[in-house]
C-alpha cells in the first residue's frame, strides 16, 4: 500500500492531474467563444442572421450527417491548437534554444552521408567513408 500512496503523490502526477482539469475548463471556455462570439460574428458578416451550426446536415439514404456541429467542433480544435502552440510551443521552443546555445558541440557531419558522428572519429559509424582528423584547436567553435 506504501507504494500506491508514493505513486500518487509523486510532484508528475499531480501536475497531469491539474493539467487534465485546466486543460478541460479551457475546452469548455473555447467552446463556449466558439458558440457565443465566433458563431454570431459569422452570422453578422453574412448577413445579420445567427447561424446556429449545430443544426445544419443532411441526410443520405435515411442517413443523417450533421456538418454544421463538426464545424464547431473544427473550430474549437483550431483555436485551442492556436493558443497552445502560441502561448506553450513558441516560449518552450525559445528557451530551450537559448539553453542549446550555449552547449559546446559534440559532433560533427559526416561529409558523405551527412550523419552525426562524435568530433574525433577517424571513421564514420555510418557510411564507413575515412575521415580526415581535424586538430582540436582548429576546430570551430561551438
Amino acid at each position: 500500500m506504501g507504494g500506491f500512496k508514493k505513486f500518487l503523490l509523486r510532484g508528475n502526477l499531480v501536475e497531469l492531474a491539474v493539467a487534465v482539469v485546466i486543460g478541460a475548463t479551457f475546452s469548455g471556455l473555447i467552446q463556449a467563444l466558439v458558440a457565443d462570439l465566433i458563431t454570431p460574428l459569422i452570422g453578422a458578416i453574412t448577413g445579420g442572421r445567427q447561424p446556429d451550426f449545430g443544426k445544419y446536415s443532411f441526410t443520405v439514404n435515411g442517413s443523417e450527417f450533421k456538418y454544421g456541429d463538426f464545424i464547431n467542433h473544427l473550430l474549437t480544435f483550431l483555436i485551442i491548437a492556436a493558443v497552445v502552440y502560441w502561448l506553450v510551443v513558441m516560449p518552450m521552443t525559445r528557451l530551450v534554444s537559448i539553453f542549446d546555445r550555449n552547449q559546446k558541440s559534440t559532433e560533427k557531419e559526416c561529409p558523405e552521408c551527412k550523419s552525426d558522428i562524435p568530433l574525433d572519429a577517424r571513421r564514420c559509424a555510418f557510411c564507413t567513408a575515412e575521415l580526415t582528423a581535424v586538430p582540436a584547436n582548429d576546430r570551430p567553435p561551438a
